[in-house]
């Protein structure tokens, strides 16, 4: 008997004898089908958008509340920032040494003592500063006997906010054996950025000699 090969039957149409309207249903089911699952889909990236904004904002409170430690001038205590808000042990600390370059200098160490506050500048403040300083330079190069000592005043507060610090102080100024003294404010103007401190402001306010 010889080999008949297999034959596949030919498939059969499922619609075939089907009313008209039968087809017009699957098509509407597997529309619909398809409409549910792009839905799914959409909810889906809606939803993971949704975490990805909330993981987002945790880093950043995280970040924020980060305590980041820092000892300026070789100085040590309590000496912190926690995100942009520096503790007042760590104020109190850059205050001194500000008040100690910028107020107290002769024609023998001004020059070093500037260009240690001038790399606390912030570089919007760093031309001006510049310029306020180097006409203390020029005024150091024509009386080599000029020095100024300025101290913190113990009875007066120093107080500060988030962006300056105001600090009562009183100024030696000694001049060729001459001695005069000034008391008035010195107004440090600051910022924090990523647990930096620059310094943005450095003017002297109401200042009068001292009455005898």
């Amino acid at each position: 008997m010889p080999f008949l090969p297999f034959r596949k039957k030919p498939a059969t149409d499922p619609l075939i004898g089907k009313p008209a309207s039968y087809g017009l249903h699957r098509y509407l089911q597997g529309s619909a089908n398809l409409f549910e699952e792009n839905r799914l889909l959409k909810f889906a990236i809606a939803g993971l958008f949704g975490v990805s904004a909330v993981l987002g904002t945790l880093i950043y409170t995280s970040n924020q509340n980060q305590r980041t430690v820092i000892v300026p001038f070789g100085a040590s205590g309590d000496l912190y920032v926690t995100g942009n808000a520096p503790s007042a042990g760590y104020l109190r600390t850059m205050t001194r040494n500000i008040v100690s370059l910028a107020g107290t200098y002769s024609a023998y160490s001004a020059d070093k003592q500037f260009q240690e506050l001038l790399s606390l500048a912030h570089p919007s403040a760093y031309n001006a500063l510049r310029d306020c300083l180097n006409g203390i330079l020029d005024e150091l190069s024509e009386n080599p006997t000029l020095s100024i000592a300025t101290y913190i005043r113990p009875d007066q507060p120093v107080t500060w906010d988030k962006s300056d610090i105001i600090v009562p102080v009183e100024k030696v100024r000694v001049i060729g054996g001459v001695i005069r003294k000034f008391r008035g404010n010195l107004h440090i103007g600051y910022a924090i950025d990523n647990g930096r401190f620059w310094l943005t402001q450095l003017s002297e306010e109401n200042f009068d000699a001292e009455l005898r």
